[in-house]
């Protein structure tokens, strides 16, 4: 299967304008991306921009710091898939609870998202550069849990994004648990897009989908990725 479908176009910059997310949904289209990742304000245009298409509308709560309430979190949640009619959520773990050893208030967190985008997916970005590696063990159980179908490595707004090491440990615990693994935070090209998949990621979230595509068409000889 092709790079492409692996990816979930991304623009989460809080200067995005209009004019971006409509070329965005329009590269998603052209390059046959697995899907875009917007904020909540534009998850409506998105909809509209990709109905009738395979391209997946995603968008993410509690973003970038995951601090928000719960019932914050929930509500935004709600309507972006009732009103929105959004593929997927991905939300920000409460890193707070987490450090602070709140396990408990962590899954309830997750719960009430995904109770509220109930019947589709949530993501959980547990923000991989903050963790050890005890601890991304540990999120993995805490986003299973709550009842997420994927965690998600990094918002990309931290210190630190996707890292191969990070994604095999986190597809391994994924994988026992029976979830799925999304990298995301400086994937810019082919080489390192297939790494992470190699490495065990289901999804790619990457600002450089067209980039990606475009060394995967001239690998394999010019045409555009099916």
């Amino acid at each position: 299967m092709s790079v492409a479908k692996y990816l979930e176009h991304t623009l989460l910059k809080p200067e995005a304008t209009v004019t971006d997310i409509m070329q965005l949904c329009a590269e998603a289209k052209e390059y046959n991306l697995g899907g875009v990742c917007v904020n909540t304000c534009y998850a409506g245009l998105a909809r509209h921009l990709l109905n009738g298409t395979d391209v997946k509308v995603v968008t993410v709560v509690g973003f970038p710091l995951g601090a928000d309430r719960s019932e914050v979190k929930a509500l935004a949640t709600k309507l972006a898939v009732e009103e929105d009619y959004v593929d997927e959520v991905d939300m920000v773990m409460n890193m707070c609870a987490f450090k602070s050893g709140n396990y408990d208030g962590v899954v309830e967190d997750i719960a009430a998202v995904v109770e509220a985008a109930k019947p589709y997916a949530v993501k959980v970005i547990i923000e991989t550069c903050l963790l050890t590696d005890e601890e991304k063990v540990l999120t993995c159980e805490l986003v299973a849990k709550g009842g997420a179908a994927f965690v998600k490595t990094s918002t990309g707004f931290n210190k630190g994004g996707a890292t191969v090491h990070d994604v095999e440990i986190l597809a391994r615990e994924a994988k026992r648990l029976g979830i799925g693994v999304k990298a995301a935070g400086g994937i810019r090209d082919l080489a390192t897009a297939k790494a992470m998949i190699a490495a065990g990621a289901d999804r790619i979230g990457t600002s450089a989908g067209v980039a990606i595509c475009l060394d995967e068409a001239k690998l394999a000889g010019g045409g555009l990725p099916k």
